[in-house]
């Protein structure tokens, strides 16, 4: 560790952060004019690498590497607005929360795509010309092409600030991130200025992905690697802040290269490898600026809404009829086993269906009636899951016993994130629940000693009497059963009661005496208890647990699973946890660009049913009821 490196390290830091500040302007100025939390937005950055390899493999020879390279950014701009036009235009009235299943459906589609033009190979372009060598700096070498990315971040600032500010449309822009009512109000064309608004993110992302072709090869993990990233650097700078995004981008890049640049230090006898904390490092500095300023650097503090939501109508307990028809569909998952002894393994994926059902559902208990959107309920999961494993290898604590106290160890989580998250609201408490769920993913990758790290944990086997899985499968439906019941008679208790008053005007609720915080605190706490049973349920199933059951892929299922049955219907979490687990299964295993497919069917679902699979057939029996 001596100067000249340390120097080094801050100028790799700034040369990423020019390109991490592209894609972050572009997400932030969609999310601020539309507020749609667009997932898709790194397979723009990913679309870019590759449309501009394919670019100057064929073209540089002819009209120059540069003209070829700049080319692919002006193609992922057409790719966004063909994207809005075709899409997102579609789906405007329907929840935000759906247009982001509708991201995360093209986000498959586009991974697919790209694997069926260009291959799986990781693709590696040509260096830039006339940036090829290395320049010395205190007696070590740096790439000129960083240099160039190093200057190229402020510059084009500049001119996204002179755009923003300079012009009609700039203005507009500025206006739409503060009131979107009002400015179609006053006369603007709202849908075109989405348009264009989301043609400018498509294509800064674009820029931002072929501008790292001469710096690495292009591979079909960039999408997702690149958007965690972005959506940090927008929520910390403040959403719809570009300025903010920049001063974000730098502050991440540059406490990276220094984590880099440290190592491992030895503190008071105890070694900290400080350059592992890469995995990480946004997320801290994302939580740590969320708690202390929760409207980020330089965005603005939102006021408290005032608005009242749409009334809905009250919930309803079960009715003679309802009740049938749940004993009878349980009573078929009861006899199951016994109806499918041919095909042993329809009992294996019920039990994942069951688990997911469970895990779905509780996340539904804070998002549908509780209004908190959580990007990060599979650390509660993931809790369960490993806290049963430890309980029962290093504790000695039987199967039955860790089954039982996973859930708490999940509560114990679920509490101290909670605590923090609940102070904020919206896309803010969303993106602190993500920053503490990949916080803990960290931990558990990294903990080789304790957590099996990266290899995770084995040997996670049920008891003696559950070793059959029918044995198994009907423990976890009864549990399953139980819980779900549970869940819903707090939903329709005073409890559930005050959730959703909080919900829907968080001013009235304070005013007549709920204590608003507290409520959903509580509420945090109960569905992290029971998504922390259904990790604990999953781990025994499957004998063995990994990291990836903490990772934010799993939170996104559960959103998914949520999104796609419903979220204003205490029936959506279960059919949407069962349609998108059995679609998952049954379309990997027949098809090769299963994603693709996927994605496609979750695309026309939204498209024909945007308040869900169990809304719209709710919908359907309430006007044959009425004729």
């Amino acid at each position: 560790m001596d100067f000249a490196s340390f120097i080094v390290q801050l100028l790799n830091g700034l040369a990423g952060a020019s390109s991490l500040f592209l894609v972050a302007a572009g997400l932030s100025l969609i999310f601020g004019v539309t507020r749609i939390v667009n997932f898709a937005h790194g397979s723009f950055f990913m679309v870019g690498i590759y449309v501009a390899y394919s670019f100057v493999a064929k073209f540089s020879a002819t009209i120059g590497f540069w003209p070829a390279l700049l080319a692919a950014p002006l193609v992922v701009g057409v790719l966004g607005a063909l994207v809005e036009m075709t899409l997102m235009r579609r789906i405007y009235r329907a929840p935000e929360l759906f247009q982001l299943l509708a991201t995360f459906a093209l986000v498959l589609v586009i991974k697919d795509a790209v694997l069926w033009i260009w291959g799986p190979e990781e693709l590696l372009g040509p260096r830039a010309p006339g940036f090829k060598s290395a320049v010395q700096i205190l007696g070590r070498s740096f790439p000129s092409y960083d240099l160039l990315l190093i200057v190229l971040g402020p510059v084009l600032l500049g001119l996204l600030w002179l755009l923003l500010t300079r012009t009609r449309w700039g203005t507009y822009v500025r206006a739409a991130t503060q009131d979107r009512e009002m400015v179609s109000a006053l006369g603007v064309n709202q849908a075109w200025l989405f348009t264009s608004v989301f043609a400018l993110g498509a294509l800064l992302a674009g820029l931002g992905g072929a501008l790292q072709l001469p710096r690495e090869p292009a591979s079909l993990e960039m999408d997702l690697n690149i958007i965690g990233a972005a959506f940090v650097v927008v929520v910390v700078g403040g959403m719809g802040s570009i300025p903010g995004a920049f001063v974000a981008a730098l502050l991440i890049a540059e406490i990276k290269a220094i984590c880099i640049w440290l190592g491992i230090v030895t503190i008071f006898g105890v070694e900290i490898s400080f350059s592992k904390l890469t995995l990480v490092v946004e997320f801290l500095v994302m939580a740590t600026v969320l708690m202390l300023r929760p409207w980020g650097l330089l965005g603005r503090p939102q006021p408290p809404a005032r608005q009242v939501a749409q009334a809905e109508a009250p919930l309803r307990a079960s009715g003679v009829w309802s009740l049938r028809l749940w004993g009878v569909g349980i009573a078929l998952l009861v006899a199951l086993p016994w109806l499918t002894q041919s095909s042993p393994y329809v009992t294996i994926l019920s039990i994942d269906l069951l688990v997911a059902v469970l895990f779905a559902t509780s996340l539904h208990f804070i998002m549908g009636p509780a209004g908190m959107h959580s990007f990060g309920h599979a650390a509660y999961f993931g809790l369960g899951a490993y806290g049963a494993a430890l309980l029962l290898k290093y504790a000695g604590v039987p199967m039955e016993g860790a089954l039982l106290l996973a859930p708490v160890v999940a509560v114990l989580g679920a509490g101290l994130f909670g605590w923090f998250s609940v102070r904020l609201s919206g896309v803010y408490l969303a993106m602190l629940t993500l920053a503490f769920a990949q916080i803990t993913w960290a931990v558990v990758f990294q903990w080789d000693g304790f957590t099996g790290g990266s290899n995770g944990l084995t040997g996670v086997w049920p008891a003696q009497w559950l070793t059959d899985k029918k044995h198994y499968y009907w423990l976890t439906l009864a549990l399953v059963v139980a819980a779900v019941w549970w869940l819903r008679c707090m939903l329709h208790a005073p409890f559930g009661y005050a959730l959703r008053a909080a919900r829907d005007s968080a001013l009235r609720a304070d005013a007549i005496g709920i204590h608003v915080k507290r409520m959903q605190w509580f509420a945090f706490m109960i569905a992290g208890g029971f998504a922390g049973l259904a990790g604990a349920l999953f781990a025994f199933s499957k004998g063995s647990i990994s990291p990836e059951v903490l990772h934010v892929s799993k939170s996104v299922d559960g959103l998914v699973m949520v999104l796609l049955g419903g979220i204003q219907t205490l029936s959506g979490p279960i059919v949407g946890a069962l349609s998108f687990t059995w679609l998952h299964d049954t379309v990997a295993r027949n098809t090769e660009y299963w994603r693709a497919m996927l994605g496609a069917i979750i695309l026309l679902l939204v498209l024909l049913f945007p308040e869900g699979i169990a809304g719209a057939a709710r919908r359907l029996f309430t006007r044959q009821g009425a004729r």
